[in-house]
This record gives C-alpha cells, structure tokens and sequence, in this order.
C-alpha cells in the first residue's frame, strides 16, 4: 500500500519530455552557455551534398566532434578542405535535434598553425610598410634584353624546370646562371638572404629571379623572414619574386622590383617575346629597305641634277651658247640700225618739209598779210568805237545839261554862298543882318552884303 502511494506521488510530480523536447531543450542550454568557440582537430567523413553545405566530423586522438558549414559560409573559404586536412575551425555549439548530436556549426575555418603564421606576416607586413621597404619610387625598373639572368632557387625543384623551359622558349639567346639555395625549412632563410648578397657582390647578372614553387603557409615563409626581405631591398640589381601560385603573396613579393604570380611568369616577365622582338625586327628591316630604296633614289635623282648642271657648266657648252648668244646680238643689232636709219630718214624728211614752211620769206609774206588784214580790222574796230563813244557822250551832256544848275542860271535864278565859308544858302535863318554873301549869276557874279531879312511864314495847320 505504501509503495503505491509512493509512486502515485512521485508520478503526480514528475516533468516528462518528449524526445524532442529534450533535444531542443539541450540545444537551448548549450547554446547559451557556450557561445562561439575555437576547435582544432582532424577533418574526416568529409561530405559535399547537392544542398552546397559542408559536413565533416572533426577529431583527435580521444575524441570526435560532428561539424556543419552551411554553403552562404563555406563560400568564403580560403582553401579546399580534404580529409586528412588539420583545420582550425570557429563557430557555436549546438545540438542536432533530429538526431540528438552534439555538433559544432563552423562559420569559419583554415587550415591549423596559419593563424599564427597570418598573424606574424601581417605584422611584418606592416613594419616593413612603414620603413618604405614597399614604396613604388624605390624600385629598379627591369632591363627590356638582360644579357644574363641570375635565377635563385633549388636546383632540384620544378620550378627552374619551369623557367628555363619558358626563358629558352621565349629568348633562348638570353644566357642564365643559378645560384642554388634552399628554399624550405628553417635555415632556408638565412641561405637564401646570403645568396642575393652573394650575387649582388659578383655582378654578374643583368636581372634576378628568386623563385620558387606552390605549397601550404609553412612551405613558403621562408619568403616571409625579415631577413629575406632586407636582402632583397639592398640589392642593386633588379629582381624579380615569383613563389608559389597566383593566389600566394610573401613579404618578398612586396620588397621586389616586380612580383610575378608564378615561377613561369617571372620568366615570362624577364625576358620579351622573341616572335614579337623578330616581328618588330622584320618591320625595321622593311622600314630600312623601304629607307634605303628613297635614300637611294633621292641620291640618284641628286646625282642626275648634278650631272645636268655640270654639263651646263663645261666651257665647250658655255662658249656655244655664248657664240650663239653672240649671233642672236648681232642679228638684233643689224635689225635695230636698219630701223634707226629708216626712221632717221623719215625724221629727215620730215623736218626739211618743215623747214621750208618755216623760211622766213614765207613767214614774211604771211606776216604781211596779217599785218593788212589787221590794219582793216582796226580802222573798222576803232571807227566802230568811236562812233558809239560820241552818241554815248551827246546822250551824257544832253542829260547833264537838263540837271545842269547852269541851265537853271540861264532861266534867271540865282546860287547864294557865305562869303565866310562858302556854305551854300537855302534858308533866311542861316543868315543875318551883315552877312557877306557871294552870288553867281548865269553869267558872273556879286559879292553882297545883307541889309535886311524876310522870314519865310509859318504854314498853318490843318484840321
């Protein structure tokens, strides 16, 4: 009786779950409690489905951990993952409700011991940035035709296979030397900073390749040492970097005169293309025939000229054109005389029948008969001017006698002046009682002097 009571209590308490409550429950308190976190281990059952997403199981030696990456992360990667593959991988834990899975879902990975390498190079990158190691005014610029080109790197390596393939391809009368260095590992390096000194001190390259092929972060920081870099900033000749693939950069890439993304591409970048060299060199050639063909025809026709003018030149020719230059003269001056004395003739001619016209007895008796028929021009003239001036002179007196104040004597009247004076008188008031006068008669004169008076009257007004 006590056992059931017991556990009908104890069923009365309980809090049951369904499978997927639970499991969301979980994933809830993981989430919260965890966050995001950093994981390293090893990828296996790697898994691409058609969805694009990205699943893995990550472990070590103890343990495994499910891991998920779905496809708008895992577009970002910067590698190819493969199983097998260490990574370093970043996301939030979280639990799998279908299936009750503790599972990390990764938004971030690369692969282990780069973070660290990434970290170091950035900073290097930038210390060497500020000390204008990677400044554009400081490097060399690259021969067009190096005689000779020094290629550093591993003798053994695919990477002078490569170069010497495409140099030889490209400019095979180019000569190359290689100065053989260790290009990985931890001494690679110092070796590799000793022989770009060592080639800078022989000189007896023209350009510089240091090269070498792809492989991991670690693989390539040889590249990425100070001291490399340094080395290749204090060469004097110029170099060119091509390590690893296109998507690899090293600090040496920054420091030299000119990157390349790979090995073949340092070669393609050191030396022209001999098509394009023998194509240019077939258009000069054509350009200088071409030149040379004028040049010579120019010369030929400058010779012709030459030749005509020396011949016009020769003494021979010169005194046969001068003999006929002295022919044409004289031709011209017979020519000229004859006209001269045809027109002196004529001019002759001319003024003898001048000359006789002007004979002074000719003159004399045309000057006789001017003189005649002037004479009888004259006489008439003369007779003519007189006759009008003597009517001119009746009409005159004829009018001067009828205003004449003789003519008024004549008629009885009187012309009275002041003996003081000779002022004329017409008024009684310009005289006195005594005055002298003087009167002129139609014939003669009397001198008078006054004994009386008369005052003219004073005319009356009219109404």
């Amino acid at each position: 009786m006590s056992i059931l009571n017991d556990m009908g209590a104890s069923q009365a308490e309980r809090q049951i779950f369904t499978v997927a409550e639970l499991n969301r429950e979980a994933r809830l308190a993981v989430e919260a409690s965890l966050g995001v976190v950093w994981v390293e281990g090893e990828i296996s059952n790697l898994a691409r489905p058609a969805s694009g997403h990205l699943y893995w199981t990550l472990k070590d030696e103890n343990a495994q951990l499910r891991c998920a990456m779905f496809r708008q992360r895992n577009r970002n990667l910067e590698f190819e993952p493969r199983n097998g593959q260490q990574i370093l991988a970043r996301g939030r834990v979280s639990i799998y409700e279908a299936r009750g899975e503790f599972q990390l879902v990764a938004d971030y990975a690369e692969p282990a011991g780069e973070g660290a390498l990434r970290q170091r190079f950035e900073a290097l990158k930038r210390k060497l940035a500020a000390e204008g190691l990677f400044d554009e005014d400081r490097k060399k610029p690259l021969p067009t035709l190096p005689a000779r080109i020094g290629v550093v790197t591993s003798p053994s390596g695919a990477a002078i296979r490569d170069i010497l393939t495409v140099l030889a391809r490209r400019f095979p009368a180019t000569s190359v030397l290689i100065y053989p260095t260790a290009v990985q590992g931890d001494p690679a390096a110092a070796e590799i900073a000793s022989t770009l000194a060592l080639a800078n001190r022989r000189r007896e390259c023209d350009l510089l390749i240091l090269a070498r092929g792809g492989g991991s972060l670690e693989d390539l920081w040889s590249f990425n040492d100070e001291i490399v870099a340094r080395a290749l900033a204090n060469l004097d000749i110029p170099v060119i970097v091509g390590v690893g693939h296109e998507v690899d950069f090293t600090i040496a890439d920054f420091v030299a005169d000119r990157r390349a993304p790979t090995p073949s591409g340092a070669a393609e970048l050191a030396v022209p293309d001999r098509n394009q060299w023998i194509g240019a060199l077939a258009t000069v050639e054509q350009r200088l025939s071409t030149s040379a063909a004028r040049h010579v025809k120019q010369g030929l026709g400058h010779w012709e000229t030459l030749a005509h003018r020396l011949y016009r030149a020769h003494p021979g020719v010169q005194l046969q054109q001068l003999g006929q230059r002295l022919d044409d003269l004289d031709a011209r001056l017979q020519r000229q005389l004859s006209a001269t004395v045809r027109d002196c003739g004529a001019e002759l001619a001319a003024l003898s029948a001048a000359l006789r016209g002007a004979a002074p007895r000719a003159q004399l008796g045309r000057l006789t008969e001017r003189c005649q028929w002037a004479g009888r021009s004259l006489k008439g003239a003369m007779a003519d001017l007189l006759g009008g001036y003597q009517n001119r002179i009746a009409g005159a007196a004829r009018a001067l006698d009828s205003v004449s104040p003789l003519a008024t004597l004549e008629r009885g009247y009187a012309i009275a002046t002041r003996l003081e004076d000779g002022r004329l008188l017409t008024d009684t008031r310009e005289v006195a009682v005594g005055t002298g006068v003087r009167v002129r008669l139609h014939r003669g004169g009397f001198d008078a002097t006054v004994s009386s008076v008369e005052t003219p009257s004073k005319r009356k007004n009219r109404t």
